[in-house]
């Protein structure tokens, strides 16, 4: 089979270079029994490519079992991947089956490999190498003969040094890496991918597409895509159920991009700002006012958990005015005219302005040298042409609460604008003891 087909047969469209290499490379592979490590971000394809190199195999007459490994929780993966006896725990009525059991003969494909606890990495290893393992309550041990697909969203060797991922594992699961392109590094695809699947969804909706202007296009191949592939087959359907007979321009389309458009900037992304009629209230607007809250945006839009606790302790510190249990009432910044990803020339002066809680009444400090001192380090910090990332000023300003308050953790939690009980999960977190 040669290129076209597979591409024709599989729905996988492009001609860039970056997929004629992953086609390739998936022709080379297929009819081999080595394990196959897919790398690429969420909605890239792994899932269709993992398909393809089933199906191309000398195993394609035999099961393809598919295991999202993030998706089962830790409690019972053991058991999902190898089985069980009657008995084994509590609820297991009867034995049953593991994936690698209902796989024997044909490929298993672990989805989101890096998601898999340390404890069941151990287990997984050995039945790369040996097909061994055991059913969870027996001590028989059985034996499988799979080929392994595995794929990641995450690095794994980062994984590897960060200690969440074994590295015996890793370059047991490494011998073949293919790395799908995101589709944002294969512009050229785009168009081609848009247009098959709006002929697809027409044809099953019953729908007629009237096609879209050139700028509408422009937008298509500038849009950063974050979820790739998927992300362009959703706003596909939606355009032709939604938009049914209508010439799509530009700004009908872009009510269907939520993502980012350019590294750095956004699209259809609300940005935090003043309103102009009240200037003790915060309204989502397109533009950012300025430094202050640009960063505040990026805390709150990159943060995945704790997202409260991160809002009131940013504002705690930037705004001394700053009221517990009103979140939403921010008092206005001061107008600046700077480029938040420059600020240590105006760092100085925003921390006079704001004081960050120094000086203000009853913070006064012990020491005429402390306030100073806390400035110069959090200059110090700050200082650079990257602004930190939310887990690094997370901790930096845990580590200057306790400092202030000389290690008492209820003070501290106080001037945070956080329960001691999350103080104590963030020390532990970071390692602050």
């Amino acid at each position: 089979m040669d290129r076209e087909a597979l591409q024709e047969r599989f729905g996988i469209t492009g001609e860039s270079s970056a997929i004629r290499q992953v086609v390739d490379k998936i022709m080379q592979v297929s009819e081999t029994d080595m394990t196959v490590l897919l790398q690429g971000e969420s909605g890239v394809g792994k899932d269709v490519t993992a398909r393809a190199i089933h199906s191309l195999s000398k195993r394609k007459r035999n099961d393809l079992v598919i295991v999202n490994c993030g998706a089962i929780p830790e409690g019972i993966i053991e058991s999902e991947l190898f089985g069980h006896e009657k008995g084994a725990f509590t609820g297991a009525h009867e034995a049953r089956k593991g994936y690698f059991e209902k796989a024997d003969n044909g490929t298993i494909f672990l989805d989101e490999i890096g998601d898999t606890p340390k404890n069941i990495q151990v287990k997984l290893l050995r039945v790369l190498e040996s097909g061994e393992y055991f059913r969870v309550g027996s001590s028989k041990l059985m034996k499988t003969d799979v080929r392994v697909v595995a794929a990641t969203n995450k690095d794994l060797w980062e994984l590897v040094q960060e200690g969440e991922f074994r590295e015996d594992l890793y370059y047991r699961l490494d011998t073949v890496k293919i790395k799908l392109p995101p589709l944002r590094d294969r512009k050229e695809d785009i168009i081609p991918i848009f247009r098959q699947f709006v002929t697809e969804f027409s044809s099953k909706y019953d729908s007629v597409f009237q096609g879209f202007s050139d700028e509408a296009k422009e937008l298509l191949t500038s849009y950063r895509w974050p979820g790739n592939v998927r992300e362009l087959k959703n706003v596909a359907e939606q355009l032709v159920v939604l938009e049914k007979s209508q010439f799509i321009d530009k700004d009908r389309l872009q009510k269907y991009l939520k993502g980012r458009q350019h590294l750095g900037s956004t699209d259809n992304l609300p940005i935090l700002s003043r309103k102009e009629q009240n200037e003790d209230e915060f309204s989502f607007d397109k533009e950012p006012p300025n430094a202050e809250s640009g960063i505040i945006y990026r805390a709150l839009l990159e943060m995945q958990t704790d997202i409260s606790d991160l809002k009131k302790m940013l504002a705690k510190f930037l705004y001394s005015s700053f009221a517990d249990k009103d979140v939403k009432a921010l008092p206005s910044p001061v107008p600046r005219d700077i480029d938040p990803n420059d600020i240590s020339s105006h760092l100085q002066g925003q921390f006079d302005s704001y004081s960050l809680g120094i000086n203000q009444p009853g913070n006064k400090s012990n020491d005429d040298d402390e306030p100073a001192e806390e400035i110069n380090e959090m200059q110090d910090f700050f200082d650079g042409k990257e602004i930190p990332s939310i887990e690094e000023a997370e901790k930096f300003l845990i580590e200057q609460a306790l400092k202030r308050y000389e290690g008492n953790r209820r003070k501290a939690s106080d001037a945070l604008g956080v329960s001691e009980r999350t103080l104590y999960r963030k020390l532990d977190q970071y390692g602050l003891q």
